[in-house]
């Protein structure tokens, strides 16, 4: 998805793929080939690439991504922000660096978006919204007014999250839950209205 909509935005030639799989060395994802792992970031870089994007989503943990992404950046790679045409930002929202942000998804006036985050397809970003650094909006999800996300939480496919609510750091919020009330740091909340399940490893 991520190389689509780099190629739709323009501006950019897709030189390669970086892949922990071993399996997935010397394939191709949609015509860009898969050239190796992560250790080729410093060896990419001397060869005059500059521009980096992070390809992976967060569905348990956004550790992951956070990880490639401090990783690209420590090499001196600055990070491409993926943004699709199809997309709805208001002029006055502020989107932080390397976003993915999907076909269909609305960012309203002085909502604030952090670094390496993923807005996904159809997901509603309501007006003056704060979204820390490396959170997954997942598809569909919809933020009322006023709600702060901390950093690398994840907002399930589907989700209602109530304005002016509060979701801490880590945590993850299911596919389709209600949320009414704040959520502490790293724990998963689930259903309607969404409750504490258990805890989620920070």
């Amino acid at each position: 998805m991520v190389i689509e909509i780099l190629r739709l935005m323009g501006g950019y030639d897709l030189v390669g793929l970086l892949d922990a799989d071993p399996a997935l060395w010397g394939s191709a994802v949609l015509g860009v080939p898969v050239l190796g792992g992560d250790v080729l970031l410093t060896e990419i870089y001397q060869q005059g690439v500059r521009t980096a994007f992070i390809g992976v989503g967060t569905v348990k943990s956004s550790e992951p991504r956070r990880r490639l992404y401090e990783q690209a950046r420590y090499a001196g790679f600055k990070t491409a922000g993926a943004i699709h045409p199809r997309a709805i930002i208001s002029p006055t929202a502020k989107i932080g660096d390397g976003p993915t942000i999907m076909a269909g998804a609305v960012i309203n006036p002085d909502a604030s978006v952090g670094d390496n985050v993923i807005i996904n397809t159809g997901a509603i970003i309501e007006h003056d919204c704060v979204i820390g650094n490396h959170v997954h909006v997942a598809t569909g999800a919809r933020l009322a007014g006023s709600i702060k996300i901390g950093d690398g939480a994840h907002v399930g496919m589907g989700a209602t999250i109530r304005e002016g609510i509060r979701i801490g750091r880590g945590s993850i919020v299911g596919a389709g839950a209600v949320v009414l009330h704040d959520v502490p740091d790293f724990v998963l909340v689930v259903g309607v209205p969404a409750k504490i399940k258990r805890g989620v490893e920070s």
